[in-house]
């Protein structure tokens, strides 16, 4: 029984990685019907995705290290079974403000599993082999974010409530399956772990940098969205198939990056993804062909991979100690670019459409380069 529990909770492991971008995205096709359902408008509605993320990043900040200090084990089991208790909380929510209640308690609940099932990846892969393990990792976040609106939709069609009891669900069997034991082995578990063993300056340029990966590049899609609709004319459908395209490329693209972080290090490879993603925002913003802006933007979603992926190998990879609490940080780093670029970029998008798309291009191409510059305390790749 020993014997396949292991593989099933390694399996369960990764597919922890699969619920938190499914969770906060699976409510973006059915916003209608919960506006029409709750007495809300289609605007209001979408507070429940700014409600999930903002709570999320927020709590990345020290949840990483709570963990570390309560158990990785027992924390990421007690933030599964909250974060089923809370979606049926959800699917049966009277009220808009019961529901917007309840996703942000489903972002606390997810803030404590994300980056504890990274460190715990840390633990238990070699050294030599943890970019292919944070490639797969990556793929299923992508996996993730990718069918969320799908799965979403389909659920509208009946009753969005059905959503919310799929998530619950899979809490449920992922807080079932548990995490493999060797995770309990962490060598960092010896001393007391502190917060700001996590908020070196090491950690703060990797997160800067997760920021822009995500802020500036992989959350780039309600500006495309636009602007299909404005210069093309496409419909909500059409607009859907041109922005899955760049979760299709994260799914294909984010092992062989991982893969390929394993061979020439994670600062290489970060520096690529934000050059070329750079030069691709700009192709995005700017051609006039919806074929080659739609192979540009599949382009992009490589470009983060090779950004996110690395990120979470530089830091899980690097020295110091507390390596959930710093990897927790780079998260929350990453889920406020993606909390923020909306607020900051719609407004540039009304004043000019091409410096909306130029402006985190060049923030892009610049800032990431010099974040990623060597520095006398980096002694990793």
């Amino acid at each position: 029984m020993r014997d396949l529990r292991e593989p099933l909770q390694r399996t369960a492991l990764y597919a922890g990685g699969f619920l938190g971008p499914f969770g906060g995205s699976v409510v973006v096709s059915m916003l209608p019907e919960i506006g029409a359902d709750t007495g809300v408008s289609t605007g209001t509605a979408a507070t429940t995705v700014t409600a999930y993320l903002g709570v999320f990043a927020a709590a990345m900040l020290f949840s990483g290290t709570l963990g570390a200090r309560w158990g990785r084990v027992r924390t990421v089991r007690t933030a599964y079974l909250v974060y089923a208790a809370v979606s049926i909380a959800a699917a049966l929510a009277p009220t808009f403000s019961v529901l917007i209640g309840t996703r942000m308690l489903q972002g606390a609940a997810n803030a404590f599993t994300t980056p504890l099932l990274l460190a715990a990846l840390a633990v238990i892969t070699p050294k030599d082999r943890l970019g292919r393990a944070l490639g797969l990792f990556g793929a299923m976040q992508a996996a993730g974010q990718t069918v969320a609106p799908l799965i979403g939709g389909l659920a509208a069609e009946v009753s969005w409530r059905w959503a919310f009891v799929v998530l619950a669900g899979a809490a449920l069997l992922l807080a079932l399956a548990g995490l493999p034991e060797s995770v309990r082995d962490d060598p960092s578990g010896t001393t007391r772990v502190r917060l700001r063993d996590a908020l070196t300056p090491r950690v703060l340029r990797i997160g800067l940098v997760a920021l822009l990966g995500w802020g500036a590049l992989g959350g780039l899609g309600f500006l495309l969205a636009f602007r299909v609709e404005d210069d093309f004319g496409l419909s909500p459908s059409e607009r859907g198939v041109v922005l899955t395209v760049f979760g299709l490329a994260g799914i294909l693209s984010s092992r062989p990056v991982g893969m390929l972080i394993d061979r020439v290090g994670a600062r290489a490879i970060v520096l690529i993804g934000a050059v070329s993603g750079a030069a691709l925002v700009v192709v995005v913003g700017t051609v006039p062909w919806l074929v080659v802006l739609g192979v540009a933007w599949f382009l992009a979603g490589i470009a983060s991979q090779f950004i996110l992926v690395g990120v979470n190998a530089a830091v899980l990879g690097g020295p110091g100690g507390n390596r959930g609490g710093a990897v927790s940080v780079v998260q929350a780093f990453r889920f406020g670019g993606a909390a923020f670029s909306p607020l900051l970029l719609t407004p540039v998008y009304g004043a000019d459409l091409v410096l909306a798309f130029l402006l985190p291009a060049a923030l892009l191409g610049v800032l990431v380069p010099l974040a990623m510059a060597r520095r006398p305390e980096a002694s990793s790749r």
